[in-house]
Protein backbone atom coordinates (compact mmCIF):
# COMPACT_ATOMS: atom_id res chain seq x y z
CA UNK A 1 0.00 0.00 0.00
CA UNK A 2 0.92 3.47 -0.80
CA UNK A 3 -0.07 7.35 -0.49
CA UNK A 4 1.08 8.50 -3.74
CA UNK A 5 3.31 11.22 -2.37
CA UNK A 6 6.65 10.55 -4.34
CA UNK A 7 9.81 10.43 -2.17
CA UNK A 8 12.15 10.38 -4.97
CA UNK A 9 13.02 10.23 -8.19
CA UNK A 10 15.39 8.11 -9.89
CA UNK A 11 16.30 6.70 -13.24
CA UNK A 12 15.81 3.66 -15.13
CA UNK A 13 19.56 2.17 -15.33
CA UNK A 14 19.86 -0.85 -16.81
CA UNK A 15 17.09 -3.28 -18.70
CA UNK A 16 17.41 -7.10 -19.23
CA UNK A 17 15.28 -9.12 -21.41
CA UNK A 18 14.31 -12.37 -19.90
CA UNK A 19 12.54 -14.76 -21.79
CA UNK A 20 9.09 -13.19 -22.40
CA UNK A 21 9.34 -10.34 -19.56
CA UNK A 22 12.73 -8.07 -18.17
CA UNK A 23 14.25 -7.40 -15.38
CA UNK A 24 15.35 -3.44 -14.68
CA UNK A 25 17.69 -1.71 -12.36
CA UNK A 26 16.81 1.78 -11.27
CA UNK A 27 19.02 4.22 -9.67
CA UNK A 28 17.64 6.88 -7.15
CA UNK A 29 18.32 9.89 -6.88
CA UNK A 30 17.94 9.69 -2.66
CA UNK A 31 19.31 6.64 0.00
CA UNK A 32 16.64 3.77 -0.21
CA UNK A 33 16.71 3.86 3.70
CA UNK A 34 15.19 0.71 5.26
CA UNK A 35 14.56 -0.75 1.66
CA UNK A 36 14.89 -4.65 1.92
CA UNK A 37 14.92 -7.68 -0.53
CA UNK A 38 11.25 -8.67 -1.09
CA UNK A 39 10.10 -4.63 -0.58
CA UNK A 40 7.40 -3.49 -2.41
CA UNK A 41 8.56 0.36 -4.19
CA UNK A 42 6.01 1.91 -6.45
CA UNK A 43 7.54 3.12 -9.87
CA UNK A 44 5.51 5.34 -11.55
CA UNK A 45 2.76 3.80 -9.75
CA UNK A 46 3.62 0.64 -10.83
CA UNK A 47 3.90 -1.88 -7.22
CA UNK A 48 7.66 -3.86 -7.72
CA UNK A 49 9.55 -6.46 -5.48
CA UNK A 50 13.03 -4.99 -5.00
CA UNK A 51 15.00 -8.47 -5.32
CA UNK A 52 18.61 -6.87 -4.88
CA UNK A 53 19.41 -3.11 -4.00
CA UNK A 54 22.20 -1.22 -2.58
CA UNK A 55 22.19 2.17 -1.33
CA UNK A 56 20.90 3.74 -4.64
CA UNK A 57 19.73 1.19 -6.91
CA UNK A 58 17.69 -1.61 -6.74
CA UNK A 59 16.40 -4.41 -9.40
CA UNK A 60 13.39 -6.06 -10.38
CA UNK A 61 11.30 -8.22 -12.26
CA UNK A 62 8.65 -6.93 -14.60
CA UNK A 63 6.11 -9.46 -15.61
CA UNK A 64 4.85 -9.96 -19.08
CA UNK A 65 1.89 -8.62 -17.77
CA UNK A 66 2.94 -5.77 -15.99
CA UNK A 67 4.79 -4.81 -19.33
CA UNK A 68 1.56 -5.01 -21.19
CA UNK A 69 -0.77 -3.27 -19.19
CA UNK A 70 1.38 -0.29 -17.96
CA UNK A 71 3.64 2.19 -19.66
CA UNK A 72 6.59 0.00 -18.09
CA UNK A 73 6.87 -1.81 -21.61
CA UNK A 74 7.98 1.04 -22.77
CA UNK A 75 10.53 2.20 -20.60
CA UNK A 76 14.16 2.16 -21.64
CA UNK A 77 17.50 3.46 -19.86
CA UNK A 78 17.35 6.34 -18.90
CA UNK A 79 13.74 7.41 -18.69
CA UNK A 80 13.08 9.43 -15.41
CA UNK A 81 10.38 7.71 -12.95
CA UNK A 82 8.74 8.68 -9.42
CA UNK A 83 9.77 6.52 -6.65
CA UNK A 84 7.85 5.83 -3.27
CA UNK A 85 8.34 3.20 -0.89
CA UNK A 86 5.63 1.01 0.66
CA UNK A 87 3.33 2.75 3.54
CA UNK A 88 4.33 1.17 7.05
CA UNK A 89 2.58 2.08 10.97
CA UNK A 90 2.97 5.37 11.82
CA UNK A 91 3.74 7.16 8.13
CA UNK A 92 1.55 10.11 7.15
CA UNK A 93 -1.09 9.29 4.75
CA UNK A 94 -0.73 13.27 3.25
CA UNK A 95 -2.35 11.99 -0.39
CA UNK A 96 -4.70 8.44 -0.73
CA UNK A 97 -4.79 5.09 -0.53
CA UNK A 98 -2.68 3.86 -3.54
CA UNK A 99 -2.25 -0.32 -4.40
CA UNK A 100 0.07 0.38 -6.69
CA UNK A 101 -1.56 -1.86 -9.19
CA UNK A 102 -2.67 -0.52 -12.18
CA UNK A 103 -5.22 0.21 -14.04
CA UNK A 104 -4.79 1.11 -17.19
CA UNK A 105 -3.11 3.74 -19.30
CA UNK A 106 -4.57 7.26 -20.17
CA UNK A 107 -2.77 9.56 -22.42
CA UNK A 108 -2.18 13.42 -21.70
CA UNK A 109 -3.89 15.56 -23.99
CA UNK A 110 -3.48 18.97 -22.99
CA UNK A 111 -1.49 21.34 -20.66
CA UNK A 112 -1.54 24.80 -19.75
CA UNK A 113 -0.72 27.22 -17.32
CA UNK A 114 -2.80 28.57 -14.31
CA UNK A 115 -1.19 31.25 -12.03
CA UNK A 116 1.61 29.49 -10.69
CA UNK A 117 0.62 26.43 -11.48
CA UNK A 118 -0.77 24.30 -14.59
CA UNK A 119 -3.63 22.41 -15.71
CA UNK A 120 -3.15 19.13 -17.10
CA UNK A 121 -6.05 17.29 -19.21
CA UNK A 122 -5.54 13.27 -18.90
CA UNK A 123 -8.23 10.93 -21.20
CA UNK A 124 -8.59 7.78 -19.73
CA UNK A 125 -9.61 3.98 -21.10
CA UNK A 126 -13.35 4.30 -21.15
CA UNK A 127 -13.86 1.34 -18.68
CA UNK A 128 -11.92 3.59 -16.06
CA UNK A 129 -14.05 6.71 -16.70
CA UNK A 130 -16.95 5.54 -14.61
CA UNK A 131 -14.30 5.62 -11.45
CA UNK A 132 -13.00 8.94 -12.07
CA UNK A 133 -15.32 11.21 -9.99
CA UNK A 134 -14.64 15.22 -9.49
CA UNK A 135 -12.72 16.20 -6.32
CA UNK A 136 -12.25 12.64 -6.09
CA UNK A 137 -8.94 10.96 -6.28
CA UNK A 138 -6.44 9.79 -8.63
CA UNK A 139 -2.79 8.48 -9.14
CA UNK A 140 -1.26 8.94 -11.86
CA UNK A 141 2.23 7.90 -12.55
CA UNK A 142 2.67 7.03 -8.75
CA UNK A 143 1.18 10.83 -7.91
CA UNK A 144 -2.02 11.18 -5.83
CA UNK A 145 -3.89 13.84 -6.86
CA UNK A 146 -7.31 15.98 -6.81
CA UNK A 147 -9.47 15.25 -9.85
CA UNK A 148 -11.05 18.78 -10.87
CA UNK A 149 -13.36 18.17 -12.93
CA UNK A 150 -14.41 15.28 -15.84
CA UNK A 151 -16.17 15.57 -18.97
CA UNK A 152 -17.06 11.96 -20.39
CA UNK A 153 -13.49 9.98 -20.63
CA UNK A 154 -11.37 12.93 -20.04
CA UNK A 155 -10.64 14.84 -16.68
CA UNK A 156 -8.41 17.72 -15.91
CA UNK A 157 -6.14 18.23 -12.46
CA UNK A 158 -4.33 20.92 -11.07
CA UNK A 159 -0.67 20.86 -10.86
CA UNK A 160 0.55 22.79 -8.04
CA UNK A 161 4.62 23.89 -8.31
CA UNK A 162 6.41 21.77 -5.79
CA UNK A 163 4.64 18.39 -7.65
CA UNK A 164 5.89 19.77 -10.67
CA UNK A 165 8.98 20.16 -9.59
CA UNK A 166 9.25 16.87 -7.55
CA UNK A 167 8.21 14.62 -10.12
CA UNK A 168 8.50 13.62 -13.57
CA UNK A 169 4.48 15.07 -14.24
CA UNK A 170 6.48 18.48 -15.38
CA UNK A 171 8.20 16.56 -18.28
CA UNK A 172 4.55 15.06 -19.58
CA UNK A 173 3.84 16.44 -23.17
CA UNK A 174 0.48 16.02 -25.06
CA UNK A 175 0.25 12.48 -26.07
CA UNK A 176 2.55 10.85 -23.09
CA UNK A 177 0.85 7.84 -21.71
CA UNK A 178 0.73 7.13 -18.02
CA UNK A 179 -0.43 5.14 -15.44
CA UNK A 180 -3.42 5.39 -14.24
CA UNK A 181 -4.70 4.07 -10.64
CA UNK A 182 -8.35 4.90 -10.09
CA UNK A 183 -9.44 5.35 -6.29
CA UNK A 184 -10.06 1.55 -4.59
CA UNK A 185 -12.90 2.72 -2.60
CA UNK A 186 -15.10 3.29 -5.91
CA UNK A 187 -13.72 -0.02 -7.12
CA UNK A 188 -15.31 -1.98 -3.81
CA UNK A 189 -18.20 0.21 -3.85
CA UNK A 190 -19.23 -0.49 -7.52
CA UNK A 191 -18.50 -4.41 -6.39
CA UNK A 192 -20.97 -4.23 -3.41
CA UNK A 193 -23.29 -2.85 -5.30
CA UNK A 194 -22.86 -5.41 -7.74
CA UNK A 195 -23.58 -7.87 -5.65
CA UNK A 196 -26.21 -6.75 -4.11
CA UNK A 197 -28.30 -6.57 -7.35
CA UNK A 198 -27.19 -10.39 -7.76
CA UNK A 199 -29.22 -11.29 -4.82
CA UNK A 200 -32.13 -9.15 -5.12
Amino acid sequence: MFTGIIEALGHVAAVEELGGDRRMRFAADADLDGVRPGDSIAVNGVCLTATALDAHQFSADLSAETLALTTAGGWTVGRRVNLEQALTAGKPLGGHLVTGHVDGVGHLIERFEDARSWRFRFEAPPDLARYIARKGSICIDGVSLTVNDVEGSRFGVNIIPHTLSQTTLGGLQAGDPVNLEVDVIARYLERLLDSRREVV
